[in-house]
């Protein structure tokens, strides 16, 4: 009888597979290009969600014949081809098109061809950075529930500190001046040094003397630039970017490297060693104190890992948006359709 069920099972697995095989062959495939390998599983949790009866996509490098990728490479094979909105999709990082609001020629593309989707933040890493995540990814990493910092109020002070600045960079970039004040000098001078918890504020206080000697300099170099640069936080606003979010648009390699991780590898390590000493408090002998320690040790997970994976952005404002680009691609599938 045991063996006549689990035949029957295993049956009903097998072609549960394959009509889910055959069902997926019989519906219209997009392709979605995409910049590098670390963005397909970005993009492969958000494109699975708009997935149904009569379309599917497929996440992936924007060269069959080479292994040459990036956001140039995505948008040649693109947007030169009528397939794009029919059986094709660019989906890339906005780094600063989305603020140059059609400055460049790669702006013009990014921004006003409905068929290439972009983050709105500078990048996939931004996402990943959402200050309302952070605490999730430290418990995930350590299995520690202690809040050891206020990982929202700090990324909102880091974001307004360096919002002045931010502008100024913009601003050259809006001009095509990529040399006065490139994107590497802004992070260099809005890194985060040593993050020491128990004087957390001094971190802060750091970036902000770097930020306003940096202000002075540009200012006095540049009197003329003053009132239009303090006039583009009017019209950055309007496209979602707030003194308070401003993190969210700076260059995702930096925020990570250079601020998140400055923060998330402190923060760790303490509660790595309270639980340890949970562990070395509690135990009743060295026998047991050796074996809790090891299978403690032994579930951890690298944190850097784990904000590479982190998906705590969903409730974020720019998400939203990319999400309602998509609902508009998924509607005129529909409409053709019909």
């Amino acid at each position: 009888m045991a063996a006549t069920s689990l035949k029957d099972n295993l049956s009903s697995a097998y072609f549960g597979a394959a009509h889910k095989l055959y069902s997926k062959r019989s519906r219209k495939r997009i392709i979605a290009y995409v910049e590098s390998y670390e963005d397909i599983a970005f993009w492969r949790n958000l494109l699975d969600e708009y997935e149904t009866k009569e379309y599917y996509f497929q996440v992936m490098l924007p060269s069959a014949a080479s292994l040459t990728k990036g956001k140039k490479m995505v948008l040649i094979n693109t947007l030169n081809t009528e397939e794009l909105g029919k059986n094709l999709i660019a989906c890339v990082d906005s780094d600063y098109d989305y603020l140059l609001q059609g400055a460049t020629r790669t702006s013009r593309h990014v921004n006003r061809n409905r068929f290439v989707f972009q983050t709105y933040t500078y990048a996939i890493e931004n996402y990943y950075c959402y200050a309302g995540s952070l605490h999730q990814v430290c418990v995930q990493a350590t299995l520690n529930d202690r809040q050891l910092i206020d990982f929202e109020a700090f990324m909102t002070d880091y974001s307004r500190i360096i919002h002045p600045l931010f502008l100024w960079s913009v601003f050259f970039y809006r001009r095509r001046d990529t040399h006065t004040f490139p994107i590497y000098d802004f992070s260099a001078v809005t890194s985060l040094q040593e993050v020491k918890l128990s004087k957390i504020d001094q971190a802060l206080a750091g970036v902000q003397r770097r930020v306003d000697s940096a202000l002075r300099e540009l200012e006095s170099a540049f009197p003329h630039y003053t009132t239009k640069v303090r006039e583009l936080a009017g019209e950055l606003e309007r496209l979602g970017v707030f003194p308070e979010t401003t993190y969210l648009f700076v260059q995702g390699h930096h925020l990570v490297k250079d601020v998140v991780m400055k923060l998330l590898n402190p923060v760790c390590s303490v509660l790595r060693k309270e639980r340890e000493q949970e562990i070395r408090t509690l135990a009743g002998h060295a026998v047991q104190f050796r074996n809790e320690l090891s299978g403690y040790q032994n579930s951890q997970m690298n944190v850097e890992y784990l904000l590479k994976r982190n998906t705590g952005y969903k409730k974020l404002y720019l998400y939203s948006r990319l999400k309602e680009d998509l609902q508009q691609f998924i509607a005129l599938l529909n409409n053709d359709k019909e």
